[in-house]
């Protein structure tokens, strides 16, 4: 039986890894009586932690949230991935953040074991990071939208576009997206009647929130997919399909979710669809791909490679007319 010290911790432990438990399953856990687990309950209560129970054959216990942040137990893996995260966060894409993120890596690696540490310190001499070039938001914006999706209450806010025109909105918050250099807000836009992207960085909010809403069915079930299609297809000029000669491995390794929406055809094809406000950026982002394709739509751009490829052949002539071997 552990000591009464050692019984508290792993009773804590215990605790914050599941949401509910019974008196039971503690006891059986811990080797010790129901008792005994009311007892420790209270000693954890009496130093700050607020442990909720429920009585009843189907009562029992849940970890709270109290007026302070309590200690926290993490195993191993979720100590390293919690200092990964704290690094990363130091130089990431959410700004006012930074300085508080390596505070609290200074304390983690103070407490570490120094197996744990090493292998943190080791990841951090082995990796260079780049300069991010996505704007920051604010953390208290982000944290704002995610307590209005979670709570399932309206937003208000004022809205800058690309073309820099301002707007007043009113939407029902789902989702935040990550791309690794923006953040989106995918929202149902209640003056528009339709689901709409948002980029978090052209945000103003305008509290207080609004009235609670019922969810609605999201745009796609993949609503990663959906805000994919969105940000690389559905908000420019000129949509193209095409069939790649190529496995959709390979071609997702040349691209990412926010240049292109890439769907498996068989193993060795598949269609890529991307957009732009540029024939031209089309032509050439297709063509910097490197693999064979063939652009079905739209019939603007299947016009404009066939002339840009007219183009390219003159160029590579030392007469700067379609060699013989070219002409149809």
């Amino acid at each position: 039986m552990l000591e009464t010290s050692a019984r508290l911790l792993r009773l804590l432990s215990l605790l914050q890894v599941r949401r509910d438990w019974s008196g039971a399953d503690l006891a059986d856990r811990l080797d010790v009586d129901v008792r005994t687990v009311r007892r420790d309950v209270d000693k954890l209560r009496g130093l700050g932690y607020p442990v909720n129970s429920t009585p009843g054959t189907a009562g029992g216990y849940r970890l709270g949230a109290g007026a302070e942040m309590p200690p926290l137990l993490l195993d191993d893996e979720e100590a390293v991935a919690v200092a990964v995260g704290l690094r990363t966060a130091a130089g990431g894409t959410v700004s006012g953040i930074e300085e508080s993120s390596v505070r609290a890596l200074a304390k983690l690696l103070q407490v570490m074991p120094s197996r744990l540490r090493h292998r943190v310190d080791a990841l951090a001499a082995s990796t260079v990071a780049l300069p991010g070039h996505g704007p920051q938001v604010q953390a208290d914006v982000l944290t704002a939208i995610a307590a209005a999706c979670r709570a399932h209450e309206r937003l208000r806010f004022d809205y800058r576009t690309h073309a820099g025109d301002e707007s007043r909105r009113d939407a029902e918050p789902h989702r935040l997206v990550h791309t690794g250099t923006r953040w989106y807000l995918v929202a149902w836009d209640t003056a528009r009647a339709d689901w709409r992207n948002f980029r978090v960085d052209r945000i103003t909010l305008r509290p207080p929130h609004g009235p609670r809403f019922v969810p609605r069915e999201p745009p796609e079930q993949d609503v990663r997919g959906w805000a994919s299609w969105e940000i690389s297809v559905g908000q420019y000029r000129y949509q193209a399909r095409c069939t790649v000669r190529a496995s959709a491995e390979e071609v997702v390794r040349k691209t990412t979710p926010t240049s292109a929406v890439v769907e498996p055809l068989d193993e060795q094809t598949c269609t890529l669809r991307t957009g732009s406000n540029s024939l031209d950026g089309l032509a050439l982002h297709l063509a910097l791909l490197g693999f064979p394709f063939t652009v079905h739509e739209p019939p603007e751009l299947v016009a404009h490679v066939a002339a840009l490829a007219d183009r390219l052949r003159c160029a590579a002539s030392p007469t700067g007319r379609p060699r013989a071997t070219d002409a149809p």
